[in-house]
């Protein structure tokens, strides 16, 4: 194989021509490194914190900003209009929240003792958003972690307080506010920079040993419930309808009661004035009265008989003048 040997001559001119290019290519490559390293954009959701040499120097809001070029001030974008959520006591399946879950014992984190020293299996999940971007980065190494710890310590104290029934049955939301506040009061202490924004449990469930026992008694107070609220709607359904009829009845007699009481009270007024009438003429009015009544009662009857007055006392020759206007003739 034949040696290639280069002259020194071109050897120089070669490293010549490099140079005389890099005076321009150089300064060319630091004046863009310059420019695209002294701006940047936060998001709309986020907020930017501003290091330089790595200490903390300003907060920039969303929109476009600069900074000093050549990586002497760098960023950390946080979002603090994002809602993050973090699960205890159990993970759900392909969550892309980083902060969601850590690996752990789902079954130990649940597992807490109640007031009354049983044992209950409590999920819950908190949302929260970072409030202080300066204190979420440099306050606290890891932040998550010790909310995740501050959270299981204040719902096992919360739990701890109450009694089983309360915490699976009737103390829930009285957990969820209590335990809300104490672990924003810790988190503040911490100085951690986040804000919870809620709390709320999930699944609370004896143990699974004595589930089933626990499933059969609560079913047996909801078909009492059930029974309790059946029987309160048939009372309710057939009280007022009685009472309804009652106060009919009650309106009807006292109806009655009126009609009667007025009845009798016009009656004894009409007697006492025909009374009254018939003191200053007893003749006359009884004569009326009779007359009164005989026109009431002669048209009623069919076949009349009228007696002539005195001594003889014979029927009186009238013409049945009914019976002839109906074409039956008519006797005498």
């Amino acid at each position: 194989m034949a040696e290639v040997r280069i002259e020194p001559e071109v050897l120089r001119r070669a490293l010549r021509r490099v140079f005389s290019q890099g005076r321009v290519i150089l300064p060319g490559l630091v004046i863009l490194t310059g420019v695209l390293t002294s701006y940047f954009t936060v998001p709309a959701d986020s907020e930017a914190v501003i290091l330089r040499f790595g200490k903390y120097q300003r907060t920039a809001p969303p929109g476009l900003h600069f900074k000093i070029p050549f990586w002497l001030e760098t960023k950390e974008v946080v979002p603090v209009a994002r809602t993050l959520k973090m699960e205890f006591g159990f993970g759900t399946p392909g969550a892309s929240n980083k902060f969601q879950t850590r690996p752990n014992d789902h079954v130990a984190e649940q597992s807490m003792i109640t007031g009354d020293k049983n044992s209950a299996l409590v999920e819950w999940v908190v949302q929260y958003r970072i409030s202080d971007p300066e204190a979420y980065l440099f306050r606290v190494r890891d932040p998550e972690d010790t909310m995740r710890d501050a959270s299981e310590s204040v719902m096992r104290e919360v739990v701890g307080d109450r009694t089983v029934d309360e915490v699976i049955t009737i103390g829930r939301q009285s957990i969820e506010d209590e335990a809300l506040m104490k672990l924003q009061e810790l988190v503040d202490s911490y100085g951690l920079g986040l804000q919870i924004d809620q709390l709320q449990l999930k699944n609370v469930n004896p143990p699974r040993p004595v589930q089933s026992s626990f499933n059969e008694v609560n079913q047996a107070q909801q078909e009492k419930a059930e029974q309790i609220n059946i029987a309160n709607g048939l009372y309710n359904k057939a009280v007022p309808r009685t009472q309804g009829e009652a106060d009919m009845k009650i309106s009807s007699a006292e109806g009655d009661k009126l009609k009667r009481i007025n009845e009798a009270t016009g009656d004894a007024e009409r007697f006492l004035a025909l009374y009254a009438e018939y003191e200053k003429a007893p003749a006359i009015t009884r004569q009326r009265l009779y007359l009164e009544k005989m026109q009431e009662v002669l048209p009623k009857m069919k076949n009349k008989v009228i007696m002539e007055e005195g001594i003889t006392n014979k029927p009186v020759p009238l013409l049945d003048l009914n019976n002839v206007l109906n074409g039956k003739g008519g006797t005498r």
